[in-house]
């Protein structure tokens, strides 16, 4: 009896198509894949993974699973200002293979892929024992030199923030503490939680303005956390000031204890970054131009670390800042 198709059989079938507008991925049958940047650019590499159990749910179905991964990669490209170019793709697949998964999967890359101009160019399958392990390497390019570096704050600065924040962690606190909000407004957050949009616009925009940048994913206070340890100053953030839905502001007016798990919640794949003084009227053109709420929130100023300062200007003690791996 047949234990179903093979490796080769299984990339032919689901993977192969994806690279279809990637030449130099040899419709996956070589060993190696090629890829052109354009004369004068720089290409900005960034990988990130997703595990079962940890970073999503079986039952959060494949595409959406398919679709967050290339987003969430999209969003580290985003905060370095670069112009997406393509990926490569680990599946770490348990046994039996449930080819079914696998379909919707790679319908949900390939529509993602599309919407994004982001073909696939090549990558692993191998058999993981107990769960699905998935991991992208993200390729993009930008103009030599202006990538925007985490490091890059200086004193004086103003610091940003894109969109709002805390929607993926009330999210989460629906499917991990069985909280219940409106219905509308769990609708809302399971739609930022599962399908992130990766702000691309706004970090190519951002490409001579801004200093430092990053995409939040481990929480708002632990990511300015990195841009103020990578440049060695202290980031000062107004409690008040971070951008919430009205969802979130209503769950917010409801428990004013949610505040702590908006500011360290993580998964908002919105962009922080910093910037002069004298740039806030180039940010605000681009907001505009954009249609994208982009708020300040805070400054840089000599010190470490991040503090944050509630409506009575006095610092918020928070248990917590953000995501961690390990610990």
């Amino acid at each position: 009896m047949s234990s179903g198709p093979d490796e080769f059989t299984l990339i032919a079938r689901y993977l192969a198509p994806l690279t279809a507008s990637a030449p130099g991925a040899f419709g996956l049958r070589d060993d190696a894949a090629v890829l052109s940047v354009p004369t004068g650019q720089d290409l900005v590499v960034t990988t990130d993974a997703m595990i079962e159990g940890v970073h999503f749910l079986k039952s959060d179905g494949a595409p959406s699973v398919a679709r967050k991964l290339l987003r969430v990669n999209l969003s580290d490209l985003a905060a370095k200002g670069a112009v997406p170019l393509g990926y490569q793709l680990v599946l770490g697949l348990p046994a039996p293979l449930d080819e079914g998964w696998l379909s919707d999967f790679s319908a949900g890359l390939a529509q993602d892929q599309k919407a994004f101009g982001f073909p696939l160019y090549g990558g692993d399958t191998v058999q993981n024992p107990d769960r699905i392990m998935l991991a992208v390497t993200a390729f993009g390019y930008v103009s030599t030199g202006t990538m925007l570096p985490r490091s890059g704050a200086r004193i004086g600065d103003h610091i940003y923030v894109s969109g709002s924040i805390g929607d993926a962690a009330l999210a989460l606190e629906t499917k991990l503490h069985h909280r219940l909000f409106p219905s509308a407004s769990m609708m809302m957050f399971d739609s930022r939680l599962h399908l992130p949009i990766p702000r691309l616009a706004l970090g190519q925009g951002l490409r001579g303005i801004a200093n430092a940048a990053l995409d939040v994913s481990d929480g708002l206070i632990q990511d300015a956390g990195h841009l103020a340890d990578t440049a060695g100053v202290r980031i000062v953030l107004q409690a008040d000031a971070v951008p919430l839905s009205l969802a979130a502001k209503g769950a917010l007016a409801d428990d004013p204890g949610l505040m702590e798990t908006i500011l360290t919640g993580g998964d908002d794949y919105e962009i922080l970054f910093a910037a002069p003084p004298e740039a806030a009227g180039a940010i605000a053109q681009l907001a505009r131009k954009l249609q994208l709420a982009v708020t300040r929130i805070g400054h840089v100023e000599a010190g470490d670390g991040v503090l944050v300062s509630g409506r009575d200007g006095q610092p918020l003690t928070l248990a917590k800042g953000g995501f961690q791996h390990f610990g």
